[in-house]
């Protein structure tokens, strides 16, 4: 067992000129999110949590909608850590049997801890993908100490957080290739990915023609970042189409990224990036991201 795998973790101050703020307040930190939720989706106790104690299969966008503007909120509100209590309390009663007679529950340590991993994964993989700049080394440990920070602020064990980033990347991938699999929630998300759906709605208000153009628009975008973010030990497991063209599409997507925004002022990038939190957490959630005065 190694060093870094018995040391607890430490955290590192979070705040306006943090890393983390700096890319969570950015809007290409939500393009890695779809890939995020199915890699949760297929932990199996956020599986069976999900699909037993919400509405998933009947809006599973909503629960995107409903739960990014109060996670995001952890980091980027001057309450972030009142507002990680309650989305922890939110999970005391979810917890049961699921379709293998296995018990989970929301809180068990590891289980709350890979829905944690899973944006902390998605904070870097934006940064490494649709960032211009790179990582350093320096940059990786600041930024995932600052990651420990945000856990810490749900008021939870953190028995389950790896040391250092290095042991975050090991026990990721570890989950990853040993761990995940495809829970009936992760099935059903894989499939509307894949075909689409004429009973979801890719959008939290809107009437039908609004609906029709985010379909057109929207969906096949969608569905090229979501597969293509993903790890590819995670496509290989669970079959999911990938192609040599849809590498070539997605890395032309990620260097539009990285190009794109050095000519988008910053200040425009968070205020848009502001409203949009406030704007779809005002639709499902009356406490809603409020961004700092």
């Amino acid at each position: 067992m190694s060093a870094s795998s018995t040391r607890p973790a430490a955290g590192a101050p979070l705040g306006p000129g943090s890393l983390l703020w700096k890319y969570a307040s950015d809007l290409r930190s939500l393009l890695p999110g779809a890939a995020a939720g199915l890699m949760q989706l297929m932990h199996p106790g956020i599986g069976a949590g999900v699909a037993e104690h919400s509405a998933f299969f009947d809006a599973p966008f909503d629960r995107i909608y409903r739960s990014v503007p109060q996670i995001w909120a952890t980091i980027l509100t001057p309450d972030g850590e009142r507002r990680g209590h309650a989305i922890r309390d939110l999970h005391r009663g979810v917890g049961g049997v699921d379709e293998h007679d296995r018990r989970y529950h929301a809180l068990e340590p590891e289980t709350f801890w890979w829905a944690h991993a899973t944006f902390t994964w998605e904070i870097f993989k934006a940064a490494e993908m649709f960032h211009p700049e790179t990582l350093k080394a320096e940059d990786r440990r600041r930024l995932y100490d600052e990651t420990v920070t945000w856990y810490s602020r749900y008021g939870v064990s953190m028995r389950p957080v790896p040391a250092d980033y290095a042991a975050f990347q090991s026990k990721f991938w570890h989950i990853c290739a040993k761990v995940l699999e495809l829970t009936p929630a992760a099935a059903r998300a894989l499939d509307i990915a894949r075909y689409g759906s004429d009973t979801i709605s890719l959008m939290p208000v809107g009437g039908p023609r609004l609906e029709r153009a985010g379909r057109l628009f929207a969906e096949r975008p969608l569905r090229l970042v979501t597969f293509g973010c993903l790890p590819p030990i995670v496509r290989e497991r669970f079959d999911i189409p990938w192609s040599a063209t849809d590498q070539l599409r997605f890395a032309a997507f990620a260097v539009a990224s990285r190009q794109g925004y050095r000519i988008l002022p910053t200040r425009l990038n968070h205020w848009t990036m502001r409203n949009t939190l406030r704007y779809i957490g005002s639709q499902t959630r009356a406490q809603r991201y409020q961004p700092a005065a």
